[in-house]
């Protein structure tokens, strides 16, 4: 009892390996300290680089308790040159002690290195190995997760959402109580939305910074060497933003999964039906409850509907614009109104003008372009397609619509000189959606199959040949080749 005590006010503590002060000198006070220093960095990175653990951590020590604000490496390199040390240590006491000195290297890394690292960052990871090492202690290491969480939002890592949910679903699971499986869900649908569109926005910047670059040295307003030092940076951000995202969507699909069997439509109806009367006023609360009531598809909710109005009254944006015209294009499913579709639209417009991203944007418009197509407004449908291929080319199901819309033009274009000729139009579209997204191809392939082309004999009469040009009229007005 005695030492679980120990061990608890070591944790605690926040200072109990070495005193915590201001850094006078980044390498020492003396040239002799400096030199030291220089050479305890030189020996930590080279044993670190090579996996020589024990002998790095000898440097680890003396740079954190004589130079701390000498290299940050001491602090971004501590989980991994930790783990390892305890991995392979045998004395308990001793790791209990590798340990300690982890958990210090998150308490002071914002101190020494504040443009580096963050306090809430370094609370996630204190939790992260609290978790791992010491699970008697989950319910301090939870209590951590939501604070580092809440102090880093949509800044949050990767591993921490994924550490934090899964003691979540251990609290749910020992204690029946789905609240905390919910919560955690809740707070990863708002920041997790959040984290992948500044990813996807810093991407799209630096990719469009990318692509203007090429077209001046393509014209040779630049020479190569300004083009290469510059190319080099956007590259490395694109890919490293691109990383980002796919983290990000990749942890949001794992909670989406995970969360289902804990958080049906029913079981979220009854949880924010208790707390609505207490959270509706609060507008980041009622966000919360929407975001993750329209990711879990709870949309026909009585709850989920009052929430969403508030919260576009009182807070306009590109995500509760979204939201109200799919709950409308929805809706149209059991009324039938073209009011409804009309509606749907005008949500959607709202939509594609506050989007941050060019993904957003193309989504709101594609969402447009079946709605008009609802209406059988064919001309329409196909501008806001060509709309969400504008922010976003690789769309390849905005080419399948357009397509779609050209295989039911026989009622609008029977005065065609060669009927059915609107087939071949089609035909081109689909092609054109597996050009631009291989992943369309299947869909693509059904659609075509579908169609039926003007016969030899068709052909033959009007002196037409497989493999001509041929002009598309009516509301189509494109050239396409004769099949």
């Amino acid at each position: 009892m005695k030492k679980i005590l120990a061990i608890i006010a070591l944790v605690f503590s926040g200072s109990f390996l070495f005193a915590q002060q201001p850094c006078t000198f980044k390498y020492g006070a003396t040239e002799e300290d400096s030199i030291a220093c220089r050479q305890q960095i030189f020996y930590f990175t080279e044993f670190f680089k090579n996996k020589s653990y024990k002998d790095a951590y000898d440097n680890w020590q003396y740079l954190i308790q004589k130079a701390p604000c000498a290299y940050e490496g001491i602090y971004s390199n501590a989980q991994t040159l930790f783990q390892n040390l305890i991995k392979d240590e045998q004395d308990s006491a001793r790791r209990e002690m590798l340990l300690d000195s982890l958990l210090y290297a998150y308490d002071v890394r914002s101190t020494y290195f504040p443009d580096k690292f963050t306090p809430g960052s370094g609370l996630g990871y204190k939790a992260y190995n609290l978790m791992r090492y010491r699970k008697n202690l989950y319910e301090q290491a939870f209590d951590w997760f939501v604070q580092s969480v809440e102090m880093e939002k949509e800044n949050t890592q990767a591993a921490i959402w994924d550490a934090y949910f899964q003691l979540a679903k251990n609290k749910t699971d020992a204690s029946k109580d789905t609240s905390f499986v919910i919560d955690a869900y809740e707070r990863a649908s708002d920041y997790l939305d959040l984290s992948v569109l500044n990813a996807t926005k810093a991407y799209e910047t630096s990719a469009d910074a990318l692509a203007e670059l090429q077209a001046k040295f393509d014209s040779a307003i630049i020479d190569r060497i300004e083009f290469d030092k510059k190319a080099k940076k956007l590259i490395a951000d694109t890919t490293r933003q691109s990383k980002l995202i796919v983290n990000f969507i990749k942890v949001k699909a794992k909670f989406e999964k995970a969360v289902a069997p804990y958080a049906s439509c029913d079981v979220m109806e009854q949880l924010y039906a208790k707390k609505f009367d207490e959270i509706k006023d609060n507008v980041p609360a009622v966000s919360k409850m929407v975001n993750t009531m329209f990711k879990a598809g709870c949309t026909s909710s009585p709850v989920f509907q009052e929430g969403l109005a508030i919260l576009h009254k009182a807070s306009p944006s590109r995500n509760t614009a979204y939201m109200m015209g799919n709950f409308t294009f929805q809706n149209y499913g059991k009324s039938q109104s073209v009011e409804d579709l009309n509606t749907a639209i005008e949500y959607f417009k709202d939509a594609a003008n506050l989007s941050e991203t060019h993904d957003q944007k193309a989504d709101a418009y594609y969402m447009m372009a079946l709605a008009y197509r609802l209406k059988n407004a064919f001309s329409e449908s196909r501008s806001a397609a060509y709309e969400a291929l504008k922010a976003k080319p690789n769309m390849g199901k905005a080419y399948i619509l357009i397509g779609d819309l050209y295989a039911n033009s026989g009622g609008r274009c029977g005065d065609e000189q060669v009927p059915g000729a609107y087939a071949w139009a089609a035909a081109d579209k689909y092609a054109k959606a597996v050009a631009v997204d291989p992943s369309c191809e299947s869909e693509a392939s059904k659609q075509r199959a579908k169609l039926r082309f003007p016969s030899k004999d068709e052909l033959f009469k009007r002196g037409i040949s497989a493999g001509s040009s041929y002009h598309v009229g009516c509301w189509i007005q494109e050239n396409t080749t004769v099949r």
